[in-house]
Formats: C-alpha cells, structure tokens, sequence
C-alpha cells in the first residue's frame, strides 16, 4: 500500500510503499475510500518543514531550548547528531477520512467487516489505515453522500469548542475565521437553534452556512456592527476557527463578546490576552484539546478503553458519532463545502493548492479520493534499490520492531560501523515501518516477523519492541538457530528467563543483549585502572531518569514490566563488569510517594564475593537539567567520577579529569563486539553476566510486591 509522508527536512511530500498494517486488540483495518486535506493544520507543516534550520529555530523556540538543554548534559555533537536524525524522519499526513471495514480485532463489536465508517486520528493519508474502536464511527444508510462523512475529525473539533464554551441554544456565536472549520461549525450551532455571526479578513460567506450576518474584521466598525445586532450587548460566546500569526482574533473576540462571555479557541492564533478587557467583563478563555476528552490518552486511543457516559458525556469518539448524527438527520449537509476532489497518487496537486495555490483556485475541502488498485493489498514490499547480493565481510541483520530507538539511534550507529547490512525490517505494519525503511533502506519490509527468521541469507535478529514480546522473539529466532541481538531487559519473567536461557544453551545461535555501557570508553578507562582482584571496591551509580507519565508503556507492567527493570538492568550490568566478580545478592527498595506513585523511584544494593557493594539509585524526582547519569567507584585510595559519559575525572595524589564533545554509551563499541563474535574473532564471553542480573532483578522486585 502507500502512505503519505510530509519530509520534515525539505517540506516535500512523499507517497512511500509499506506493507499493510495487521489488525491488533480493539482496533479495526480500514480501507480508505476519502480522507480529508486539512488546509490549515497541513500548510502550516509544509511550511515549517519548508524553511531552513535557523527559521525553524525561530518559529519553534521551545524546542531549541530543549536542544540546549541536552547539549548541557549529553554533550555538543550528540546533541546534534540527534536533531538531524529526528529532521530526517518522514512525518505522516492526515487525520480525518472514511473507509470500509476490511477486518475486526478482538474487542470490536460496534462494527463488522463490509461496514462503511467515518474514522478520525489514526486516519492517515494512506491506502489502508488501522484504527482503534474509540476513534470510528459507522456511517449509517442514511447517508448517501458518505463523502462528508471524511470531514468527521473537523466536526469533532467543532463540536468539543461547542461543548469548551458551554453554548447553549438560542445564543448569538461569533465565529471567528471562516475557512472549511469554521463553516462547520456555524452550520453546527446554527443546527442547535443558535444564530452565528462570521468574521473573516474577507468575505468567504457561503449560501448553505445560514449566517445572521457577515462582517470583515478589518471594518473598524466591527464591534459597533456586532453590537447593532444584539441589542448592545454583544455576543454570548465566541469560537476562534482562525489560523493566524497574528493576536488580532483575540482582540476581536474580547471586544465584540458580551460581559461574561466565554471565548474559545480551537483554530491556531496568538493567544495574548489583555488583562483590561478580560478584567472588565470578566470574560472566560478556553481552548479546546483537538476532537475531545480522549485525545492523547493512550488508554483510550490505543487499549480502547472509554469513559462512562455518566461522567464524560462527549467524548473524542462520541463528538465523531455526534456529527455522523447530525449529517444522517439531515441537521446539517456539508456536500457544498468539498470543492475539490483528487486522486490519491495525484496528492501533490492538492498541497501545491493549500500552499502557492498558482492558479488562484477557490477552495474549502479538498478530498483525496482512493482508487480500487489490487496492488495495495501486500504483505511484503521488495526495495529495488537495494543490492540483493550481501558483501562477504557483513552481517545480515532482520530487525523486528521499528520504535523510537532503534530509528534514533540503533540503527543509525549500526549503520554507521559499516559492519552490517540492512536484510529486512519486520512490524505489525503502520506509520513506523515506513518511517524506518525511508531512512534506513531495507531490502524488504513485511508484516510478518517469521518473514525474517526463515529467511537464510539473515545472519542477526534484531530485536527492538516492546519488553513483554523479547522473551517470545528471543526463543523463535534462537530455535531456527539465528543469531540474536535483543534490546533490554531479556524478558519479564523468571520461567521466560529460564526458558531463554534454556533454549540458548541447545542452540547454534549466539544472543546478545542490549547492555551497552559496559562497552563505553569512559568505563573501560575505570575497569583497567582498577584492581578489584586485590582490593574491593565501592560502586555508587546515581540516575537521574526523568519523569515519564502513569500511561506511558514503560510504566505498564504488563507491557515494559515498569521502568526499573527497563532500565536499571543497565546499570547493574556496568558494576558487575567493573567488579568482574560474582553477583551474590541484590536488594530494592522503592520510594512510597503519593506524587510519585509508579515505581520508578528507587535503591538498588549489590553484594559480590570480592567483598565490593554497590549502590543504585533510580529516580523521576529530579530536574533535566541535571546530568542523567552519574557514577563513582572508590577503590584503593583513589576515586573515579563518570559524568554522563561524556567526562570522567580521577582523584588521587592529582586530579585528572577527561572530556568528550560527545556522549558515548558504548553502543558503537557494542556493535563491534558482536560483529567479532559472529565472525568467530572472539568468544561470547558476556552472556552469563546478562543471565545473573536478570534473575537478581527479575526476582527482588518480584518480592518486592
């Protein structure tokens, strides 16, 4: 199938062939029939992804003190080297759209296959979607024009500004803005009994959006005309749909709205208040959060998990069945505002139309309309410009998963060792895969991961996906006898843990884990500095993690088995290369904080028979701006302070101290290691250490329940 990405890099848009998505728990396979250009979400994109990197600074000053930030930390060029990979990655297109029902996860019982739906959010710009239960709609008979049913997420965005500004009928609305959302929404209010006044730097009335009356914003008699019209008082609310650069909707708003009126803004505007008109009428502000309650909530967009009605009455998913509602009663009839509509292999046309616009067309919703192709329907895509024949000295690798990391940093540190090559990339399908071959060039992409397991030209599998999947990847790829490269942690359980290590020892594969530091420079210089095997020493490793919210899948025991062993097994690995002798006991002990109620707050004693101990302390509490990771070891009269592997210094009769413009964990140096491993330069030797840790941690906090 193909999707459309925006280059973040250029501003450019790209039609990238990707296998078709499998169907998970609560979400359905859509074939999209339209989906929805939104002119002033989209543009902005394109012209942000247009402009060179010092006006992207400009426009996104947030973001580069983010980047300052890290560079304090992380160092100078791993800082950099970060931000031109995210610039690199494709960014998908599109969020409104309506399709047929192609397959059903367990879970869906609103729908059926052959069921045409209206879907929002997860309705990207692509031949076939995979959206959650939450964020669909089925488009009743009713409704013969389904095509404005495509329309359905600015009808939600309408409808929850609607709901933020407690309109209520027979009220006068100004609408500020009156492009394709803002006609939406006065033909909404207008179907709830309520009389609407539009503004608009110029006359973009339409004969089906029954307005009270028209009046340009560069009138200045604007609010003298508004309170002509309500009897001197002004209107009762006011819904901004603008998209400017510029405060003026907001002055209007203050201006033309009655005392105590409520203002919302759901188009995307400056948002300067003046503390003199707000004081003097006491006038409410709101903003919406996009289609509503729902929105950006894992919970709700991903497990599918809904909010009672009796507590949130207009949710995200029930604002998209609202206005599926209102178009099938023949409330509202939006037909007349799709102006345009364009084949999908054509998208380019509708975004030279949102954005240099040559011809001077008149327009409001542009459609992508999707044809019937039998071509779609694949499950694994061969990339012709990669060469199928795999150089001697490299390794094949099929990777399985293609998250965050291993876009922003597995693959592109693989890729630079020249070491390996990129056989083929695995997933449930989606926005990710496509993202990943984009920027990394696999030979093929499929939706199904034993594509890569049988497959016999692959040397490595590759393991980056969620920590509840390792343990089942790590035994398939290990019994077909592949060699294995999992991210951290192995696995969540002791019996998974027993069955890993049960099935490595009767396989002619290797397995390798991703527990990098150890192989870092600044740990090593430490580790052959020290005599442990003389005088034992003591290890005090501070981690500064940061805050992560209640919903995200790390914190999900069941999915990342909680941060601590996602994490911590890190740092744990990095003592025991340092002292190199036997791990005897660990110990945890979690923080009992009301604010900080995930256990991602903690201790971690060592003990090991050289007689050393460690100390690992794990925390969310602390500030960014500190470094994330801090290590001391003291030993023999001298000690040694690692600074977030970008400094070290040594204290003993002198100091010495060591820095690096880059940050460097080590994972270069991994990679290598395996390399030599799989080509028999060296032996495994750090396996065993993986399995010791593992069954420590795996089992303290297991007791620790």
């Amino acid at each position: 199938m193909k999707q459309l990405f925006l280059m973040v890099n250029d501003g450019s848009v790209k039609l990238i062939d990707t296998p078709i998505p499998r169907v998970k728990d609560n979400h359905v396979i859509v074939e999209t029939l339209y989906s929805a250009v939104s002119a002033g979400t989209e543009r902005g994109l394109i012209a942000f992804g247009s402009k060179n990197l010092i006006q992207k600074a400009k426009e996104r000053p947030d973001q580069v003190r983010k980047v300052l930030e890290k560079m304090s930390t992380d160092g100078i060029l791993t800082t950099i080297d970060a931000a031109f990979t995210r610039l690199k990655e494709p960014m998908p297109l599109g969020y409104s759209g309506v399709g047929k029902v192609i397959e059903c996860g367990r879970g869906v019982t609103e729908v059926e296959v052959g069921d045409l739906v209206a879907m929002a959010g997860q309705a990207f710009h692509s031949e076939i979607n995979r959206v959650n239960k939450n964020l669909i709609v089925k488009i009743p008979n009713e409704i013969k024009d389904y095509r404005q049913c495509a329309l359905c997420a600015l009808g939600g965005i309408a409808l929850q500004g609607i709901h933020q500004a407690k309109v209520e009928p027979g009220e006068i609305v100004a609408v500020i803005g009156l492009g394709l959302l803002g006609h939406i929404t006065a033909r909404i209010l207008e179907a709830y009994g309520c009389d609407v006044i539009g503004y608009d730097i110029k006359n973009k009335s339409l004969s089906g959006t029954n307005l009270r009356s028209f009046i340009l914003v560069s009138d200045e008699n604007a609010e003298d005309i508004t309170k002509s019209l309500t009897k001197g008082r002004g209107v009762d609310k006011v819904i901004i749909t603008a998209a400017a650069n510029s405060n003026d909707p907001m002055d209007l708003a203050a201006a033309i709205v009655r005392d105590r009126g409520i203002i919302c803004m759901i188009g995307v505007t400056q948002m300067k208040i003046d503390r003199r008109l707000y004081y003097e009428k006491e006038l409410t502000f709101t903003i919406a959060r996009s289609y509503g309650p729902g929105r950006y909530d894992s919970n709700y967009e991903e497990r599918g998990i809904d909010y009672p009605i009796g507590y949130v009455r207009f949710t995200e998913g029930r604002n998209l069945e609202e206005f599926i509602r209102l178009i099938a009663e023949n409330r509202v009839d939006f037909s007349d505002l799709i102006t345009h509509e364009i084949d999908f292999d054509r998208a380019e046309t509708a975004y030279e139309i949102i954005t240099t616009n040559k011809n001077n067309e008149k327009y409001f919703g542009i459609l992508l309309r999707y044809s019937q192709n039998g071509e779609k329907w694949v499950n694994k895509i061969f990339n012709k410009q990669v060469k199928s024949k795999i150089e001697k000295d490299k390794i094949s690798i099929g990777l399985i998963g293609a998250g965050n990391f291993a876009k922003n940093t597995l693959l592109p540190i693989m890729k630079g060792t020249g070491l390996y090559h990129f056989k083929g990339l695995a997933t449930t399908g989606g926005v990710g895969i496509a993202q990943t071959q984009e920027m990394f060039q696999f030979g093929y992409t499929t939706n199904n991961y034993k594509d890569l397991i049988m497959d016999k030209d692959i040397d490595l599998i590759v393991i980056s996906t969620p920590h509840n999947t390792h343990a089942k990847f790590i035994i398939e790829a290990l019994e077909a006898g592949k060699h294995v490269y999992c991210e951290k942690p192995m696995c969540l359980t002791i019996e998974e843990l027993e069955k890993i290590e049960s099935t490595y020892k009767s396989s002619k594969g290797e397995l390798f884990i991703g527990l990098n530091r150890r192989h870092a420079p600044l740990i090593k210089k430490i580790k052959k500095e020290l005599s442990t095997d003389k005088i034992p020493a003591v290890y005090d490793y501070i981690v500064n993690a940061g805050f992560i919210p209640e919903d995200h899948w790390t914190q999900d025991e069941k999915i990342g088995g909680g941060r601590i062993i996602g994490e911590a097994i890190h740092f744990i690995d990095v003592i025991q290369y340092l002292d190199g002798s036997n791990l005897e006991s660990l110990n945890i002990t979690f923080a009992q904080n009301d604010a900080f109620p995930k256990k991602d707050n903690a201790i971690i004693t060592l003990k090991f028979s050289s007689g050393a101990i460690g100390n690992i302390l794990y925390t969310s509490m602390g500030s960014k701006k500190y470094p994330k990771e801090q290590l001391r070891v003291f030993s023999n009269g001298m000690v040694y302070e690692m600074d977030n592997y970008i400094k070290i210094s040594q204290y003993g009769s002198i100091k010495k101290t060591k820095m690096k413009l880059r940050q460097d964990k080590g994972i270069k140096n991994e990679y290598e290691y395996i390399a030599k491993v799989l080509k028999g330069k060296i032996d495994n030797t750090i396996i065993q250490d993986a399995f010791v840790s593992h069954r420590f941690l795996i089992g303290s906090i297991k007791q620790s329940k």
